[in-house]
């Protein structure tokens, strides 16, 4: 009976001591606000404004990182206001005089690096398309799978394009002490479904680079190219898709003319756009573009994207199908030394639509590649043709014909006359040239 009443005072004095520990630290509280309603009475403070955008009506990267915190013993706050006409919004830091001069410029720093650790850490890579809308930009999260490790192209080649990112990547001090802006521009060129437009994703993955696509034909004049370029990120990859197309028939609505491509690719305005950017232009073919669109400056890097080889497509069939070896394989190497190819992306698809039977899709790869080897025997009937009666309209001849297969020749033709102008298969091992200013 002693024992209990012991343990049951001990429990009560345990709830007491408690008791009287919360309300210590209650009223230390209450003290402490007390005393900092009395200090913000009696402190002078300082007004510093973060506005969204900048006078360029860029958005203020600033703006995006500012956080509510306390700094080396000093507190600040922050508060959001709208301004009634423009509706444009800005950050108002409100900080002591007496802090200001101790710690204002260790703390926007501090909040800069930490952002930027917080950002690179989650930040979702996001696609920007230009619209033709007051809101010029408009954005989703750039969701697809591939990587550059996933990309079916020349290991070598992958190899050095990775050294050549990661190397602009650690350049910004080199970029600046030569009087250069820092960014790197690369041109991707090749036929149709030959994996340029996966690689800039990859690249933008590697990168963690936000993309911004721009299409040409939603341009109204150089004037709205500048402006779209100017309200782009730094850390931005800017891609423009098959501006050969636009070069060479540029009747697509579009009133942006050479010289403003050309000024958006190195002019004034692209050095007052930020830091670290990547600019990707592509191509299905080089061989009719000015020259002085590529001049080293405009176009630093240089990557064909070639039709399939054996090589890649026995890269595709381990990707695509789990298989390393075949039977079929030797057949399949055959049918190629003869020159016939596809794209990667139709070989691709013939995989997946047989991808339960590794087999049969190897067999629908083998029928495809004979069916394009025909193609070129006819082709050069064509030309036989041709030479005999120049001046009979052979060729006009040739695309009135309506047979369903000489229309699926035809498809094919035009598929190895894109290939005719591309690099040899050894071009490919050097293409990657890393032409400097």
């Amino acid at each position: 009976m002693i024992s209990f009443t012991l343990f049951a005072l001990i429990i009560v004095a345990l709830f007491i001591l408690l008791r009287l520990y919360l309300i210590r630290t209650a009223l230390i509280s209450i003290v402490n606000k007390c005393l900092h309603c009395i200090e913000d009475k009696v402190h002078v403070y300082q007004f510093f404004k973060v506005p969204e955008l900048n006078e360029n009506h860029q958005e203020n990267q600033f703006y995006r990182k500012v956080v509510f915190d306390t700094f080396l013993g000093a507190r600040m706050s922050w508060k959001n206001e709208i301004d009634a006409k423009s509706r444009k919004r800005t950050f108002v830091l409100r900080i002591k005089k007496k802090d200001k001069r101790r710690i204002l410029q260790s703390y926007l720093q501090h909040i800069h690096t930490v952002s930027d650790e917080i950002d690179q850490k989650w930040r979702e890579i996001k696609l920007f398309i230009n619209t033709e809308l007051n809101q010029r930009w408009r954005s989703v999260p750039l969701a697809h799978p591939v990587t550059i490790d996933t990309m079916v192209m020349d290991l070598d080649l992958k190899n050095r394009i990775k050294s050549d990112v990661e190397a602009f990547l650690k350049s910004k001090q080199y970029y600046h002490r030569l009087g250069r802006v820092w960014k790197r521009s690369y041109l991707l060129y090749g036929p149709s479904g030959t994996g340029k437009s996966s690689f800039v994703v990859a690249m933008a993955k590697l990168l963690n680079y936000d993309v911004y696509d721009i299409d040409l034909s939603k341009v109204s004049d150089d004037s709205d190219l500048k402006l779209l370029l100017l309200q782009t990120r730094p850390k931005s990859l800017i891609v423009v898709e098959d501006l050969d197309r636009f070069l060479c028939d540029n009747s697509a609505g579009s009133s942006v003319s050479l010289s403003g491509v050309l000024n958006f690719m190195d002019g004034i305005v692209n050095s007052c756009t930020g830091d670290e950017k990547v600019m990707v232009f592509t191509m299905n073919c080089k061989d009719f573009i000015d020259p002085v669109v590529l001049r080293p400056g405009r176009v630093d890097v240089h990557i064909y994207f070639p039709m399939c080889n054996f090589n890649s497509f026995k890269t595709l069939a381990s990707s695509y199908l789990g298989v390393k070896d075949h039977k079929l394989f030797p057949h399949v190497e055959e049918i190629f030394e003869t020159g016939a190819t596809m794209s990667p992306a139709e070989i691709a698809e013939l995989m997946v639509m047989n991808r339960s039977s590794p087999s049969r899709a190897l067999k629908s790869v083998i029928t495809a590649l004979q069916i394009n080897g025909d193609a070129r025997a006819g082709k050069a009937g064509l030309r036989l043709s041709e030479s005999k009666s120049p001046d009979e309209g052979s060729m006009l001849s040739w695309k009135d014909v309506s047979s369903p297969a000489l229309k699926e020749v035809r498809k094919l033709y035009n598929v190895l006359r894109l290939k005719k102008s591309g690099p040899s298969d050894h071009q490919l091992h050097r293409e990657l040239s890393l032409t400097e200013r």
